[in-house]
């Protein structure tokens, strides 16, 4: 895509002809036309706002949002995208733009109204699969994600404030981008463009200069709530997997390993024995999990999987993510120095994992005032930790917790002046706790202790 154009250069009275190689600009318009009819907008009724919880986890950072900000969302219709995948009518769109929905219609380009219904979703990826009976539907063209360059031409069409079919272009700025404390549980290696997506372009599809699929636009980052140049795109690959699980079983099982992992920084690598940063630092293992029956260890540096390098961590929960379950893996691990290769056999990710990675919260357990759910430290919890009392915070609902700031991780040692030993002691300091005024909580959050003050309203 160049042109190439005569320059006419003059030097001491001496006419030169000299070519120069200029860059074309792409064109769109062919690509739209065929492109845009099977491009849907959804509007999701619902009678009762939705859950705080819905959406992100209390530490999601205040400038990562999904494009229809489920947070400040009203009762009553709101406005996504969608693509058309199926003859029989089978739509793909984010789950968070249809989550909690009590009525889901899907207009259509050519003017029709209908009503879909949802054949399966899934929170960690934020993808839902619909269905709607219609006849004689455009399809979109599905292509692959992986062979994506960075810099190549990429194009966006859906429904930024209602604006139906409304399309816009940039370029891919990076692949594999892994969201800081993002919904997805870094399940989803982001597409990052430069596409201007707004609010209404979720679910939208993007696509490369062929006119085929690519991705589905999930989120941008913003500090002032509109496009600031930086946009994120679900592959498609790793959607048409969900898509094909949510048609064949209405929900999606993933591969767990089973380890908790951090990213190594040049001294870790050193004091590990690595020429560099790279691979996946193993920092918990979760009891029962397939890698603790398999003997990994904590200090132990993934670095392969099945041939694959795991050069960043967050590679890792990507590669096993798209797996499933009985799946067998070999790994190249870094122990004491030396390489060593482990075999096993992944597991399924378990709900309680799932619902912890997806942020999702249940009904709040009854007589749970502060909105926490804790466990006792474990022996390696004590050894990693340093810490030989407390309890482990696994799980954060709306109420006085989240409000004043306690995470997911944190160790709770006291609460209103009383020494927390274990959950049953902890449950106990509850119960008598005061309604009313500020109550003061101390907790070690990465190795650092901290007082936070909890206020109860009963």
């Amino acid at each position: 895509m160049f042109k190439l154009v005569l320059k006419l250069l003059i030097f001491s009275n001496i006419l030169f002809v000299a070519p120069v190689l200029c860059a074309a600009l792409p064109e769109f318009t062919e690509l739209v036309k065929q492109a845009s009819p099977a491009v849907v907008n959804i509007t999701a009724t619902r009678e009762s706002p939705a859950q705080e919880n819905s959406v992100e986890s209390e530490e999601m950072p205040e400038f990562f949002r999904r494009f229809f900000d489920e947070r400040q969302r009203p009762p009553g219709p709101a406005a996504g995208s969608g693509f058309i995948i199926s003859s029989e009518g089978h739509i793909l769109t984010n789950n968070h733009v249809i989550d909690g929905a009590d009525e889901i219609n899907i207009a259509l380009s050519d003017r029709r109204e209908l009503t879909a219904t949802v054949v399966g979703k899934d929170q960690l990826s934020d993808l839902a699969l619909l269905k709607i009976d219609a006849e004689d539907l455009p399809v979109v063209k599905i292509g692959k994600s992986e062979p994506l360059e960075v810099g190549e031409w990429v194009l966006a069409i859906g429904s930024p404030f209602g604006f139906e079919l409304s399309v816009t272009a940039g370029i891919v700025s990076a692949k594999g981008r892994s969201l800081p404390a993002n919904t997805s549980g870094n399940y989803v290696p982001f597409i990052q463009t430069d596409v201007a997506i707004n609010p209404g372009n979720s679910g939208g599809p993007l696509f490369n200069m062929k006119g085929e699929v690519v991705g589905i636009n999930s989120q941008i980052f913003t500090r002032s709530g509109g496009f600031m140049g930086l946009s994120f795109a679900i592959p498609i690959d790793v959607a048409m997997e969900v898509a094909e699980q949510l048609e064949k079983y209405g929900k999606v099982s993933r591969g767990w390993l089973g380890v908790g992992i951090q990213s190594l920084n040049k001294d870790l690598a050193e004091s590990f024995g690595l020429d560099r940063p790279r691979g996946a630092l193993v920092r918990r293992i979760f009891p029962g999990s397939p890698a603790e029956e398999a003997e990994l260890k904590v200090g132990d540096i993934i670095i392969e999987l099945n041939g694959m390098d795991i050069d960043l961590s967050s590679d890792l929960p990507h590669i096993v993510g798209r797996m499933r379950m009985d799946t067998k893996i070999e790994l190249v691990i870094i122990r004491d120095k030396s390489r060593k290769v482990i075999q096993l056999v992944l597991d399924s990710l378990p709900e309680e994992s799932l619902r912890n990675l997806s942020g999702i919260s249940q009904d709040m357990p009854e007589g749970n005032r502060m909105g926490l759910e804790v466990e006792d430290l474990d022996r390696q919890d004590e050894k990693q930790l340093g810490l030989s009392r407390g309890v482990l915070v696994t799980r954060v609902m709306p109420g006085p917790a989240r409000d004043g700031n306690i995470r997911r991780g944190d160790v709770i040692t006291h609460v209103n002046g009383e020494r927390v030993d274990s959950k049953q002691n902890f449950d106990l300091v509850m119960e008598s706790l005061p309604s009313g005024v500020a109550i003061s909580v101390r907790l070690v959050r990465n190795g650092r202790p901290l007082f936070i003050a909890v206020k109860f309203v009963d």
